[in-house]
């Protein structure tokens, strides 16, 4: 760290004027001038030193995937930040060390930095956070104090398809989503489950049946569409979890004789490569995925070069892609 003595001779002062700023002594009779020069100076050597404290470039960066390689094929979602993260990776010249969910992040000791993607559980980030090294999480933020972070707001996407919605003129509008379960057999619920039934409440509009929670994939999207179809008074609207539910749900209505959107109008989330292909071409989130798998190299890039200790959280923007699969609703 900077001395008082190397402070003193950057501001051209004594070693005594330099205490008596730092400590801001009230009876110390020096111009605001002199006061200025002493605190540009303290801070310009911290900086200095800061930056000296480089380490070597060929860095070796630790990726965890909290997943098995099932999932992300059931889910693309992880896939598409994964293919982007590594493109980055590879394109600066650094390492790749890589371990899924599963394995122990043990492995992880050697590395210079570690990024995670996917859902940790509290063991795993304890154990993460005990090599004391640059982290970053994407998708999730455990602790801001503690790691970097590259995230989407998903309160903020859930609103703005239900807000198209309700301009398209729907009141039945039911949620296709998911649940988290970690090894130890604990269950998260989807954000977007919360926001959904929150949104509506305040507007009245929610109804119970219309929720239909399974997995992230297309075989339990097929199952809770038919359900959700085969009711009495079924929804004019569905919002679905992801793109791949999305796929579940368009067989259900195939099978059942259901117009997509003339009869029910369908949202995804995610928007993966074959949504814009499926017929009708699916309205979706677009969650930038490929810009969160790169900032999340940056991000490390920038801490282990330059040692920067404060964390940062990076909220990425989402986008309403409106195709083809929702449509405003007759009104009588």
């Amino acid at each position: 760290m900077a001395t008082i003595k190397d402070i003193a001779d950057k501001a051209n002062v004594s070693i005594a004027t330099v205490s008596r700023v730092l400590n801001y002594d009230e009876t110390l009779n020096v111009t605001d001038e002199t006061r200025q020069r002493v605190f540009e100076a303290a801070e310009q050597l911290s900086y200095q030193l800061s930056s000296k404290k480089r380490r070597k470039r060929k860095f070796k960066i630790g990726l965890y995937y909290s997943y098995s390689l099932e999932e992300e094929l059931n889910d693309t979602y992880y896939l598409s930040i994964r293919v982007a993260l590594e493109k980055k990776l590879e394109l600066e010249g650094l390492k790749m060390y890589r371990i899924r969910g599963g394995d122990s992040p043990e492995h992880l000791r050697s590395v210079d930095g570690i990024i995670c993607l996917g859902f940790f559980i509290k063991e795993d980030i304890e154990r993460i956070a005990a090599f004391q090294k640059p982290v970053v999480f994407i998708d999730s933020s455990p602790n801001e104090d503690l790691f970097d972070s590259v995230v989407i707001d998903f309160h903020k996407a859930t609103r703005k398809v239900l807000n198209y919605l309700l301009e398209l003129g729907h009141t039945r509008i039911a949620f296709i989503g998911g649940v988290d379960t970690d090894r130890h057999g604990n269950r998260y619920y989807d954000l977007r489950q919360e926001v959904f039934e929150q949104f509506l409440e305040s507007k009245g509009l929610f109804r119970p049946n219309y929720l239909k929670i399974g997995g992230y994939n297309p075989k339990d999207g097929y199952i809770l569409s038919k359900q959700l179809l085969e009711l009495e008074e079924r929804p004019t609207a569905v919002f679905v979890a992801n793109d791949t539910i999305a796929v579940g749900l368009y067989k259900a209505c195939s099978e059942l004789g259901c117009r997509i959107p003339e009869d029910i109008s369908v949202i995804g989330f995610n928007d993966i490569s074959a949504a814009q292909f499926m017929m009708p071409p699916l309205t979706t989130i677009r969650l930038n995925t490929e810009f969160m798998g790169e900032t999340a190299v940056t991000l490390m890039q920038e801490r282990l070069m330059s040692g920067r200790e404060i964390c940062l959280k990076v909220t990425i923007p989402t986008k309403l892609v409106v195709r083809e699969s929702a449509r405003e609703i007759e009104r009588y």
